[in-house]
């Protein structure tokens, strides 16, 4: 089948990758998976192997004859776009133990897709995803690297993120103009104690302007408050957003009241 590139496909033919991508899912057969875009059904193939209930949304019909002979009493195709999917309905009626998340998302639209999956607050066990090399590297950065952003502490809120390995192009038909990359996300226990919806705008509007100083982005705060907070923990007031970790974020938060 030729790929679709509005719909960002690129279809996974490296069966060691595939292998390899299964093996780092830690479900059982009482569990339940949901896959995200199971294309020709090359992974889904491999996840059967687990026996676990399995329910893969695909936006494209055209795949039907790809994925239909893999439906069973375990495993359900549904032909719906993720971001239009009710899952909490779609996943009622299965009894399972844990839920975990897996997908090769397309890259124009990775970002929208994770959010969405948080914000449903599902109770995920694990979420194991194939993105752009440079978006896993945004997802996992570590204070003071060049990919440390907002996105990363609003993802670390929620999980424990690890870059698991790099994936050729050349794994991929057709062959993209990038590297890819699998990352898992594991559900956090320890969630910083903090205001959730305060804590994201103020990383937000930290980051805005990343070659700015944290004072320059936060005009509307009372930075003298800030920066008693970044003088007890050993920060200049010229200090960029890029340098703090979640922990000084978190006290910045439970620290300056309300925004001017």
């Amino acid at each position: 089948m030729k790929a679709k590139k509005n719909l960002g496909q690129n279809f996974l033919i490296d069966n060691n990758i595939i292998k390899k991508i299964s093996n780092s899912l830690n479900a059982s057969a009482n569990d339940l998976i949901i896959e995200i875009g199971p294309g020709m059904g090359a992974l889904t193939k491999e996840l059967k192997n687990k026996n676990a209930n399995l329910i893969c949304y695909e936006i494209d019909t055209d795949l039907k004859p790809y994925l239909n002979s893999l439906e069973d009493n375990k495993t359900k195709i549904i032909y719906k776009d993720i971001l239009n999917s009710n899952i909490q309905e779609d996943i009622q009626d299965i009894k399972y133990n844990n839920l975990y998340i897996i997908g090769n998302l397309p890259y124009y639209i990775t970002t929208p897709i994770i959010k969405y999956l948080v914000n449903l607050d599902l109770d995920v066990k694990e979420m194991l995803f194939m993105v752009q090399k440079e978006v896993a590297e945004r997802f996992t950065a570590v204070p003071n690297s060049k990919d440390y952003s907002s996105i990363t502490l609003y993802l670390k809120y929620f999980y424990n993120l690890e870059y698991l390995f790099s994936v050729s192009k050349y794994a991929f038909n057709p062959v993209p103009k990038i590297e890819s990359a699998i990352i898992k996300f594991t559900k956090r226990l320890n969630k910083p104690l903090v205001d959730k919806e305060k804590y994201f705008k103020l990383i937000n509007d930290a980051f805005k302007m990343k070659r700015k100083t944290l004072r320059n982005n936060l005009t509307n705060y009372d930075f003298n408050k800030i920066n008693e907070i970044l003088k007890q923990n050993n920060y200049i007031e010229t200090v960029r957003a890029e340098e703090l970790s979640e922990e000084i974020f978190v006290k910045i938060t439970n620290t300056i009241g309300e925004i001017k």
